[in-house]
């Protein structure tokens, strides 16, 4: 195994015995990303020399006994909208080229208080706004299972670098599934928490009663970890949430007899990809199998999650894209007449065209004779969905469902469709218009070799039942291999070609 095919724990555990030294590790990791990025390009910055000078330092520290957390001197990325002191943050877009921010997002703040070495900033769908990570100023990035596909998103950079074994792990921001739907397509595991539980300060933000900064990595018991570092109360962030629980690695315990575990009804209906169904539902028998109750259920109001969902978080887009404006800082266009038109000319050219979409989509809900029609009436549909959750809470533990409707579609099929790529969202948005926690694990893939991913979903504050159940399903699906990136040319050869699970003619085994 290459240092770079650890998990973050597994390496935390190896730089403390003195097996690798940090240095070693991180040199790896960029060995890796020197050769994968031409083709995957999940990096939209590499800060190779502080990233060295960093891992110098930290093993000094370990040395000295000044630093012992499990996560010591492990490489790790960070998603492009979460600032970096010093490292430019450019939220890939183009009117945030050059910025470089003063000062570090908490989560990042956390990561190197515990011994993270900071790799570099990763690739998004432009101010995360997509689900595909194609609408980036710097390019797409390529799912590293198969090149021709896309990695999901937004956060489609850090999944990919995760699952291309870039950085043992990485940060990821989720508004409405943009951890755990690309979690699913890149075959690794994500975990959006319950809203409050991770600073949002330095998070640039997209719909602020939404976003949510969350652990990507290779395995259950790393994003626990991940979790339990950067999770703390900021009074730097309004709605940062006071917990006393914070010790999720507690949770990884192989054990659900007597979990309640619900199903919706409404997820497996028109559209989801058969392959996909079967892929949940033998996650379902694997966790029956080992004592858990499983049933299923109607959850409701689904087909109203997606419209209240671009409502709300395109209207509080638009407020927050405001700021914005070619003035203080960023892109500002170079022929202009007066004051207002270079506002115009500068975000003009330098939004993208998704952004332009729902920045104008948020100004017309939020415009007078439409506010009540549509943004009140969406807050109100927000409500009732998580009543909905709630009445289901009641009733169980976890509750099991897709990620996705499908496994990564191809490269340019989603963009000329936006109205496709927002329901492909319907699985994972309910999540945060209710604010809970969601966890994606891989569990199969599908007859064309991509992965398909399981979503658990628990109620608000109760990340420890999720993890505990994702902990128990991995424990028994066994090992799950990083993709060889050339296996589309030599599908073959691939290593993941007998990946647990993985479906065949049949359906699943």
């Amino acid at each position: 195994m290459q240092i770079s095919e650890m998990t973050a724990l597994e390496m935390g555990r190896s730089i403390k015995k003195r097996e690798i030294s940090v240095l070693e590790a991180t040199k790896d990791c960029l060995e890796r990303i020197r050769v994968m990025e031409p083709e995957i390009n999940s990096f939209v910055t590499v800060d190779e020399e502080a990233a060295l000078e960093s891992a110098r330092e930290i093993q000094k520290k370990i040395d000295d006994g000044s630093m012992t957390g499990p996560l010591a001197g492990v490489p790790a990325a960070v998603k492009d909208n979460i600032c970096t002191e010093g490292l430019k943050t450019t939220c890939s877009s183009k009117i945030l080229w050059n910025f470089v921010p003063t000062y570090s997002a908490e989560a990042v703040l956390n990561m190197k208080k515990n011994g993270a070495v900071i790799l570099g900033k990763t690739n998004m769908d432009e101010f995360a706004m997509g689900s595909t990570t194609e609408t980036s100023a710097f390019g797409a990035t390529k799912n590293p299972w198969n090149t021709d596909h896309v990695p999901g998103g937004s956060s489609g950079g850090s999944c990919a670098a995760v699952a291309a074994c870039e950085t043992i792990y990485a940060l990821g921001s989720d508004t409405g599934g943009s951890i755990r739907q690309p979690s699913s397509f890149c075959g690794v595991t994500g975990l959006k928490p319950t809203y409050g539980t991770v600073s949002r300060y330095g998070l640039i933000a997209y719909g602020s009663s939404l976003d949510q900064i969350g652990p990507i990595a290779k395995d259950v018991s790393d994003c626990a970890a991940v979790l339990e570092m950067i999770a703390s109360h900021d009074a730097k962030d309004s709605t940062s949430i006071l917990r006393t629980d914070l010790d999720f690695t507690s949770a990884l315990v192989d054990d659900v007899k007597g979990l309640r575990i619900g199903i919706p009804k409404d997820y497996f209906g028109e559209g989801l990809d058969e392959e996909v169904k079967q892929g949940v539902l033998k996650v379902a028998d694997v966790l029956r199998s080992k004592g858990a109750e499983v049933e299923l259920f109607d959850l409701s109001l689904v087909e109203y999650a997606i419209p209240a969902y671009y409502v709300i978080a395109s209207a509080e887009a638009s407020s927050n894209l405001a700021r914005f404006d070619g003035v203080k800082y960023g892109y500002r266009a170079e022929e202009y007449e007066g004051l207002h038109n270079m506002y115009k000319k500068s975000r003009s050219e330098g939004f993208g065209e998704e952004v332009k979409r729902r920045i104008m989509l948020g100004s017309f809900v939020l415009s007078s004779g439409y506010y009540d029609a549509y943004y009140l009436k969406a807050l109100r549909t927000k409500a009732l969905i998580k009543q909905s959750f709630d009445r289901a809470f009641a009733k169980y533990d976890v509750i099991l469902a897709p990620a996705s409707p499908t496994t990564a579609p191809g490269l340019e099929e989603s963009l000329s469709d936006p109205l496709k790529m927002y329901l492909g969202d319907i699985y994972t948005i309910s999540v945060n218009l209710a604010g809970l926690p969601g966890i994606t694990v891989p569990c199969c893939r599908d007859l064309a070799g991509l992965p398909i991913g399981v979503q658990i979903i628990g109620d608000c504050f109760q990340e420890k039942k999720i993890i505990r159940a994702a902990y128990a399903y991995e424990q028994a699906r066994g090992p799950w291999q990083a993709p060889d990136c050339r296996m589309k040319q030599d599908p073959e050869n691939c290593p993941a070609k007998e990946q647990p699970g993985a479906t065949t003619q049949k359906g699943v085994e």
